[in-house]
């Protein structure tokens, strides 16, 4: 059984500011600037591809570390308890005032611990709809959705249908402002800054 007292840190390391602190290393605030959201493809289009890259993978370890651990202490109750966690740290900050990012990359890296293969050609179909679409919002919605199915199409158990399917749901609500644009023909790419669009 996973300790409670690990909860707390799991969300801690979920709300670690990793976009803030690599723009500001670049002379950016990823806060007032471009979408104002705290996420990789926002410090991408204001800092370039390296910058956006750390921010990938770091947000991506924050999910998969405290999963880890879940999963050695616990197997996949205590992977998706403590990555859970982690990802409504990086949802809900506490160190910015709750003010966080979508939760692609760090639910990403939860499910790569607990579904390797299944998250590994996920991120493929992503990264192919983000560079042909150049929309970064289109391929995590694509990617939300198609999480829950490949988990129940790969016959695992129901119970994991179902907590895969919670998270997606979770990732599809942050991304709502963008579904609202794309409805609109307004969603911002990759290669623009939006001056006035806000992903909070």
């Amino acid at each position: 059984m996973v300790a409670l007292w690990l909860l707390p840190a799991a969300y801690l390391v979920g709300s670690f500011p990793t976009a803030n602190v690599v723009a500001r290393a670049t002379g950016h605030d990823v806060l007032a600037e471009g979408s104002r959201n705290p996420g990789a493809s926002n410090v991408y289009r204001l800092a370039g591809w390296k910058a956006g890259l750390v921010v990938l993978l770091a947000d991506i370890g924050k999910g998969a570390i405290p999963a880890g651990v879940g999963l050695v202490l616990d197997g996949h109750r205590g992977a998706y308890l403590l990555g859970f966690a982690a990802i409504i740290g990086h949802v809900f900050p506490i160190t910015q005032r709750f003010r966080g990012g979508r939760g692609v990359a760090t639910a990403g890296g939860v499910l790569i611990v607990i579904y390797p293969w299944i998250a590994l050609g996920l991120a493929v179909v992503w990264f192919l709809i983000a560079r042909v679409l150049r929309k970064a919002s289109v391929a995590s919605i694509v990617g939300a959705v198609a999480f829950p199915v490949a988990v129940a199409l790969t016959g695992h158990p129901w119970g994991d249908v179902l907590i895969t399917s919670a998270l997606a749901a979770l990732v599809l609500l942050r991304h709502v402002p963008n579904l609202r644009r794309l409805l609109r023909g307004e969603e911002h790419g990759l290669d623009t800054e939006p001056p006035d669009a806000s992903e909070r």
